[in-house]
């Protein structure tokens, strides 16, 4: 990989948080800079539930990777999500996104991960297709649905 990328730790919290803070922005998600925080600490502390890389200059990252692990009896143990992934504006569509899902991907393989999901929105063909490019595809016989608890 050329994007220095790195699992971001309590001391990338500053550099972390106004990333996500656009992120949440750009895609028009109310969130407060507390609830952010909040989420984002057990992560940056070692929770089993999820981490955060950084990727670009240790001191002003180009983009962040969120993933959150879950289990799965029908493929048979561990998987993962790209819970969110965010390349700052400027430095759109040179590979980063691309370098970074399949550094993400052979990394959770290596450790015994099954599947890495993610989400994309239904209208965005751009996007499905960079995700199709990184190996991803549309399961025919499922939609997520959530409730908010």
């Amino acid at each position: 990989m050329t994007t220095a990328m790195h699992l971001a730790t309590p001391d990338d919290a500053p550099r972390l948080l106004p990333l996500i803070a656009a992120f949440h922005a750009e895609y028009g998600l109310d969130t407060t800079d507390d609830t952010r925080a909040a989420a984002l600490a057990p992560l940056l502390a070692g929770s089993p539930h999820g981490a955060a890389w950084l990727f670009g200059p240790a001191r002003a990252p180009t983009g962040y990777v969120i993933i959150t692990f879950g289990w799965s009896m029908e493929l048979g143990g561990m998987e993962a999500f790209v819970d969110e992934l965010f390349i700052r504006p400027a430095v759109r569509k040179r590979g980063l996104a691309s370098e970074v899902l399949h550094t993400v991907a052979a990394s959770l393989a290596d450790v015994g991960v099954k599947a890495l999901h993610l989400e994309v929105d239904r209208s965005d063909e751009a996007t499905q297709r960079l995700y199709s490019r990184a190996h991803f595809k549309l399961r025919d016989r499922y939609a997520l649905m959530t409730r908010v608890l």
